[in-house]
């Protein structure tokens, strides 16, 4: 056997690529496209009586129908498989299979059996395994049951269910063996007995077969083809790695093979077989077992979900049960203070504890004060945002190795906030006498020559192992990030009761307030109206008790503009929005006040053609004042004095607004741009940001008003 590796750690082996292959089978390389054989390993010679293989057609040496077998794999992806049984010039009776690794087909060529068991006779092995492994009652049988099967099915005389744990180490859960075979159940092996890159070969290649544990290498030749080494992970002649040969001798075994527990893409476990002498697993029994694995993976997954089902129904119910508890407090943090014992029992601790600023609640034997605030600043610090379980607190974090002894394992959450909360559920150490198969602190030593040598006993070592409490299962930190959310909803629902109690205070405050000023602002728009209904009144009998013409028109122009202001303080008092103005219905009632006393006549020669446009209400009345000036021009000259025809129009027009009064009389005489009105109607139209054109009706004028509806339009730069 050639030397061990030099190497500084079994897990940098490079074992996918060995350069060489089992001795009991041969191994033909052949070119994908062409099937030009490249490369060997095994005694291809003496075996298949070919010497001159370099180069040589595939079919030449395995026959025909052989050859077309492993083309039609090879052109149809590479998909490995059986091929058949080849019978030597020898007579030995080998099987066939292949499979492409990059650009080239590997040949394998195992020895067979002549009467190979029947395929009804495999399926009713294979269902009565599969009615077997369902009459389990729990797990631990279930693995009993695997054991005697896949015992039944290699012939072994000695099968283990392996499982692998979380930290890389496994534990025999059952075994089947023959008389005078050392029995290693409850076992546990250290994880550098299956170093990771082993392990994901395991996922791999589901079977794995060492006929012998004492063996030559066969290289491959003349030298590995491609120019680099041959991946070979998916091969079952792949040698193996001179450590685990040594570690097969130690344990006083002649000869091994490995099944693959495949659960959801993870390696579960593995089903290990030795035997005392060199024994060999044919083609028709390595695929037999990979159903049957199938099978038992199956099995497995359905009654951990099954468990992990019926754990999440309870903590449902306790989850319930405790949101209901809590939700029937007025304050939150009185209502944990009284159920801190519910919540230690939901999730099966040993104890419990609450921390919010410098309050410290606890249930059960906690560790002291200050342990527990420093644990609490420590999970904040580093695992805010969720869950944080461990069953080996003092490994990740060290001063808790002061009170392992009740607080070894750890499951925590937070509450954020200005002082967050911290829950911290404690289970206590749980002293366990661990029984492994040998030293586990002596697993892989360096030999003399700096090379690394497998550990050589197997004899019973037991250890206690200190600082380790019962595992948290996934469904108890999930209840445990359930609970955090309902109690952050709890704190928000109730935050939010309080903020609608006192926005519901203030509103009724405010309501109170706006009644209060409803009534004031009634009696301001009252006497607002009496104020200017008074000076209405001065003007008008002002005018009468004047005995100058020209005294008399101005002062009814002056009560015609007061006019246009009250109608639309009247519009406002009576609308309940007060920002704008509605100028269809403004324009409406101040004409019918303006033809009143203008008279009758005026009513009946005016047509009103009006949009409802919404004005601010500082631009309505600057738009009122500006109508009423026009009408007052109107009837001072297009009739000269007397009533006629006289058309209002306001429209929309895109931004802006149109406002025009025409009349059919005899026009605006010159006098009139440089009166008082004409000088207002220019600071009114200024206000508005508007322009005021005078056009010939034919006959009559025609006053165009244009001007932006809102302030912001009147912002707009001017065109040109």
């Amino acid at each position: 056997m050639s030397a061990a590796p030099d190497s500084t750690s079994c897990h940098a082996e490079p074992i996918h690529i060995p350069g060489s292959i089992q001795p009991h089978g041969l191994l033909l390389i052949a070119d994908r496209d062409l099937l030009t054989i490249r490369a060997v390993a095994g005694d291809v010679e003496r075996r298949l009586g070919v010497t001159d293989w370099l180069g040589a057609n595939l079919a030449s040496v395995i026959g025909d129908e052989l050859a077309a077998t492993v083309g039609r794999a090879a052109h149809s992806g590479g998909a490995s498989g059986y091929a058949g049984q080849l019978r030597t010039e020898a007579g030995e009776l080998l099987d066939v299979s292949a499979h492409q690794a990059g650009e080239f087909m590997l040949v394998e060529l195992e020895p067979g059996v002549g009467a190979a068991t029947s395929a009804s006779a495999v399926l009713g092995m294979l269902e009565r395994a599969g009615a077997n492994f369902e009459r389990a009652a729990n797990l631990q049988e279930l693995c009993e049951r695997a054991a005697r099967e896949f015992r039944g099915v290699t012939g072994f005389d000695r099968v283990m269910v392996y499982r692998f744990l979380d930290d890389a180490a496994g534990v025999v859960l059952a075994e089947d063996r023959a008389a005078g075979m050392d029995s290693f159940l409850n076992h546990h092996f250290p994880g550098s007995d299956i170093p990771s890159q082993a392990r994901a070969l395991y996922v791999r290649n589901l079977v794995r077969v060492i006929p012998s544990a004492v063996y030559e290498p066969a290289p491959i030749r003349p030298r590995e083809p491609g120019g680099g080494a041959l991946d070979l992970s998916d091969s079952a002649l792949r040698s193996v790695s001179p450590i685990h040969l040594r570690y097969l001798q130690n344990m006083g075994v002649g000869a091994s093979a490995s099944v693959s527990i495949v659960v959801d893409g993870r390696l579960w476990g593995l089903i290990a077989c030795h035997h005392a002498t060199p024994r060999l697993l044919t083609y028709d029994q390595r695929a037999a077992c990979r159903t049957l694995a199938s099978g038992l993976a199956r099995q497995i997954k359905g009654r951990q979900e099954a468990e992990a089902y019926r754990e999440r129904v309870r903590l449902r119910g306790l989850e319930d049960e405790i949101r209901e508890l809590l939700r029937q407090d007025d304050e939150l943090d009185l209502s944990l203070t009284d159920h801190l014992d519910q919540v230690r029992r939901m999730l099966a601790a040993d104890s419990f504890a609450l921390l919010s600023g410098t309050q410290t609640l606890c249930s059960g034997a906690c560790p002291g004060e200050a342990h527990l605030q420093e644990v609490a600043a420590w999970v904040r610090a580093n695992h805010s945002n969720a869950p944080f379980a461990t069953h080996r607190l003092g490994s990740v974090f060290s001063p808790a190795q002061e009170f392992q002894e009740i607080g070894s394992g750890l499951l925590a959450v937070v509450l954020p906030g200005q002082e967050p909360t911290t829950l911290m559920w404690f289970r206590a150490e749980r002293v366990q006498v661990v029984e492994w198969a040998g030293n586990p602190h002596a697993a892989v030593k360096v030999g003399p020559l700096g090379t690394l040598t497998p550990r050589s006993s197997f004899e019973a070592w037991r250890e206690q192992v200190r600082g380790v409490a019962q595992p948290w299962s996934l469904p108890e930190i999930e209840a445990a990030g359930r609970l955090r959310r309902s109690l952050l909803e709890l704190r928000q629902q109730r935050r939010l009761g309080e903020l609608n109690t006192r926005l519901g205070a203030s509103v009724a405050e405010k309501d109170g307030l706006l009644e209060q000023k409803e009534v004031l602002l009634r009696e301001m728009n009252h006497r607002v109206q009496n104020s200017l209904a008074l000076v209405s009144s001065f003007l008008a009998l002002q005018a009468r008790a004047s005995d100058k013409p020209d005294l008399q028109a101005a002062l009814e122009e002056a009560r015609r503009r007061l006019g246009a202001v009250a109608m639309a303080h009247r519009r406002l008092y009576r609308a309940d929005q007060i920002e704008t103005i509605d100028m269809a219905r403004y324009i409406d009632d101040l004409w019918a006040d303006v033809a009143e006393s203008l008279g009758p006549e005026w009513r009946r020669e005016t047509v009103l053609t009006l949009a409802p446009i919404l004005l601010p209400t500082d631009r309505a009345v600057t738009l009122g004042l500006i109508l009423t000036e026009l009408v007052i021009n109107a009837n001072k000259y297009a009739y000269g004095g007397a009533p006629g025809p006289l058309a209002i129009t306001l429209e929309a027009s895109g931004s802006d607004l149109r406002l025009i009064v025409a009349d059919r009389g005899s026009g605006r005489p010159a006098s009139a741009a440089s009166g008082f009105g004409s000088r207002m109607m220019n600071g009114l139209v200024s206000q508005l940001a508007g322009v005021l054109e005078y056009e010939d009706n034919m006959p009559g004028l025609r006053a165009v008003l244009s001007a932006p509806i809102s302030h912001d339009a009147s912002l707009r730069p001017s065109a040109g």
